[in-house]
């Protein structure tokens, strides 16, 4: 029950990295935990690094009497699964995609925030006496 806890904590996680950016349009204190999150998620790619959920989830699954999965979480149940091995790097790429995408997004969205209240505060001002 166990590692079947921490695969869809995984799944959840990895959702909230590729999309979660989008998340902070609508909640801007999102947009910290999601940088660190996104942050975590290239570097565990980019250094081939395992993730510590991965490695709770191989000790549970040997805990439970099952033979513990030598691959990491996205090569056991992602990557050949729900699309060809031979497209990783186009999907990491698409993921980069996405989390930038998302962040300018934010930035204009809350620059575009900021200038209308600029423009508000200055119609409602009095007019400048000479």
């Amino acid at each position: 029950m166990l590692a079947t806890t921490v695969l869809v904590v995984h799944f959840a996680f990895l959702a909230y990295v590729v999309l979660g950016g989008f998340l902070a349009w609508r909640w801007p204190k999102a947009f910290w935990p999601h940088l660190a999150a996104a942050a975590w998620g290239l570097t565990v790619v980019t250094f081939s690094l395992r993730c510590p959920l991965t490695s709770i989830e191989h000790w549970a699954r040997r805990r439970a009497g099952q033979a513990g999965v030598e691959r990491g979480f996205i090569d056991q149940y992602i990557e050949g699964v729900l699309y060809p091995a031979r497209y990783t790097h186009y999907l990491q790429v698409l993921v980069g995609v996405l989390v930038v995408g998302s962040y300018v997004g934010l930035y204009v969205k809350y620059r575009n925030r900021r200038d209308t209240t600029r423009r508000s505060k200055k119609m409602s001002e009095p007019p400048a006496t000479v």
